[in-house]
């Protein structure tokens, strides 16, 4: 069974979130807590990174609707740019230290997600906004 979550990614300053597109992410399943719904999400996204390695798309051709679609984003991109698979658990790890360090905050619709194993509250299939609040986080 999978689950799809929509999230929007912001930097302070750049857009607003109205501003922003959701993006889906298909996940195994229903996460229960912000940790489990970080976790998902980072592994997706690495396990998407390493296989685009192995296919050899190392460097790829936008399209204009891509590139409209990034600039929306607030960041028009070509992919991955060499370098060695990434470690699933060593992302996932980064990913909560970054949480805990104030790097990116997490909404669920209004609501600010602070608390790693706080419970996600699904009665109204949130769109998940993380905003970045620093310039050294790289996205």
């Amino acid at each position: 069974m999978s689950f799809t979550v929509y999230v929007r990614m912001k930097k302070l300053g750049k857009q607003t979130a109205k501003d922003l597109a959701p993006v889906p992410f298909v996940l195994k399943q229903q996460p229960k807590t912000l940790r489990e719904l970080l976790t998902q999400l980072t592994e997706l996204l690495v396990n998407e990174y390493n296989q685009r390695k192995e296919q050899g798309q190392l460097l790829s051709f936008l399209t204009k609707e891509e590139i409209k679609e990034q600039a929306g984003r607030g960041k028009i991109a070509f992919g991955v740019h060499g370098g060695g698979d990434a470690s699933v658990e060593e992302a996932v790890e980064h990913t909560m230290q970054c949480l805990e360090d104030g790097i990116y905050r997490v909404f669920a619709g209004e609501e600010e997600l602070t608390e790693p194993e706080g419970e996600i509250h699904w009665s109204e299939n949130p769109i998940f906004t993380f905003v970045r609040l620093t310039m050294l986080s790289g996205w």
